[in-house]
């Protein structure tokens, strides 16, 4: 199925946190491209820091992207937050 990108930002370990337009975040891995052809540019970390949303995809500051298909359906869907409570009994969501 395909799905616009919505949002992305950088992590640590070279992955991607991408919110979908149906309102879904998944956390892509680059790593595993950064041994193929342009992709290793990406190694640079200012650069790989340097992604945004682009018509309906990231890309980088190097021009380089990847299919939002490809993005949707090799990323990792985050779950909800569960909520817990704190030793003085408020609530608060954890991140995982």
């Amino acid at each position: 199925m395909y799905f616009s990108v919505e949002s992305v930002r950088p992590l640590e370990g070279y992955k991607l946190l991408i919110k979908f337009e149906n309102g879904e975040e998944r956390v892509f891995d680059v790593s595993p491209y950064l041994n193929i052809g342009k992709f290793a540019e990406l190694r640079d970390l200012s650069l790989f820091n340097s992604v945004t949303v682009k018509f309906d995809t990231v890309e980088w500051g190097n021009h380089l992207d990847i299919d939002p298909e490809v993005l949707y359906e090799k990323g990792v869907k985050i779950e909800e937050k569960p909520i817990t409570r704190s030793s003085t009994g408020r609530r608060k969501a954890l991140r995982p």
